[in-house]
């Protein structure tokens, strides 16, 4: 039998395989709550060891996208609710992905208007959130310039993460991701090229732009405990205009090691590499990422590490059999193959994943047509 199918010891709970759904926005909550829609869907995944859900915003000021069940209001935690009573009934584990897009969003998503906020000034070029045109339609419409948070705010932003966490367990989540990955709120503190700040917070030391990640672990930590808690990273990720820099190793090697030592229950790796970055001219980082990841893994010895991203099950089960990670992470696949574990496990074929219906609209394109 293949390591990838067998039982694991996530933290203090057993996962049924070593497969985790990977999160997956699809913008299908028009009340910004998760419905009985939403609990089909994850429960007919449920074969997976680990469910990470879909982006949840912490806070209105963290949504750059309508459509995006949240986890702020009473009404979003009872929502949730149905789905991970169903989801554990089935027997998978899921945890809820904490969400704040910063700069990647748009005054018609903020309450009053407002522009969205961020570690930086700076817009980011090219990238696109989801909300209002200026007829009052929905769509893709491109960022605004972002308003530079306040240092005394950001520790608003931190007690919006732990509460959120709080609000997951609540609804009966059995953790949390953070979401530090894939240009968002806290990639746009780690990164020097964006981070233009003069506080204590800025880019003048590798210690500042990972004060903020960091003061987030450890006040979820305080609210929730080390064993609920893991984090999404995406090092040499070039995704809403993230440019690269010379010290991504170091930053992620400092930030590794400091999560191993908080012995939490998981880091998750998104490998950009095989992404189109706008134009489609982003560079090969490829090496450069698969080297790293072998330094991260070295610096957790007690919490697990999860890899997303062109995952395949023989890739799966090469980087398990090597120690190179613990779980491995499928996303496009789980949206038209719902018996993806089973597909895999057997070697059947996999339906191909439709792209225009995975945002929005109905449950279209979520079946796998059968072989």
């Amino acid at each position: 039998m293949s390591k990838l199918f067998e039982t694991f010891r996530l933290a203090h709970r057993d996962l049924a395989n070593r497969v985790v759904m990977a999160p997956l926005t699809r913008a299908r909550a028009p009340e910004d709550i998760a419905s009985e829609r939403v609990a089909l869907y994850y429960t007919q995944r449920a074969s997976a060891g680990l469910i990470v859900s879909e982006g949840t915003p912490i806070s209105r000021e963290g949504q750059g996208y309508l459509f995006n069940p949240g986890i702020f209001t009473p009404e979003q935690i009872a929502g949730w609710k149905l789905t991970t009573d169903s989801v554990r009934a089935n027997g998978s584990a899921m945890f809820a992905q904490l969400w704040h897009v910063g700069r990647v969003s748009h005054p018609t998503i903020q309450q009053d208007g407002k522009a969205p906020v961020s570690a930086s000034s700076k817009i980011a070029e090219g990238a696109l959130a989801f909300g209002y045109d200026e007829n009052g339609d929905a769509g893709l419409i491109a960022t605004t310039t972002p308003r530079q948070l306040e240092t005394y705010e950001i520790g608003r932003v931190v007690e919006d993460f732990a509460q959120a966490a709080a609000n997951a367990i609540e609804a009966g989540f059995d953790g949390v991701e953070i979401h530090g990955a894939n240009g968002y709120l806290h990639e746009q503190f780690i990164n020097p090229l964006v981070n233009d700040r003069a506080d204590e917070y800025g880019s003048q030391s590798l210690e500042n732009r990972l004060r903020f990640t960091l003061e987030v672990v450890d006040a979820v930590i305080e609210r929730i405990g080390r064993e609920r808690v893991g984090i999404r990273l995406s090092p040499y990720g070039q995704l809403f205009d993230m440019p690269l820099y010379p010290e991504i190793d170091e930053t992620y090697a400092a930030l590794s090691k400091a999560l191993g030592k908080r012995c939490i229950a998981y880091v998750h790796l998104m490998d950009q590499g095989g992404f189109q970055m706008g134009d489609g001219t982003g560079a090969d980082t490829g090496d450069k990422f698969a080297a790293l990841m072998k330094l991260i893994k070295g610096n957790l010895s007690e919490t697990a590490l999860i890899l997303a991203g062109g995952m395949t099950r023989e890739r799966a089960e090469t980087l398990i059999s090597q120690n190179v990670i613990d779980l491995a992470a499928f996303g496009q696949a789980f949206i038209s193959n719902p018996d993806l574990v089973n597909r895999l496990k057997h070697n059947l074929p996999l339906s191909e994943a439709d792209r225009s219906t995975f945002y929005g609209g109905g449950a279209e394109g979520e079946v796998a047509r059968f072989v």
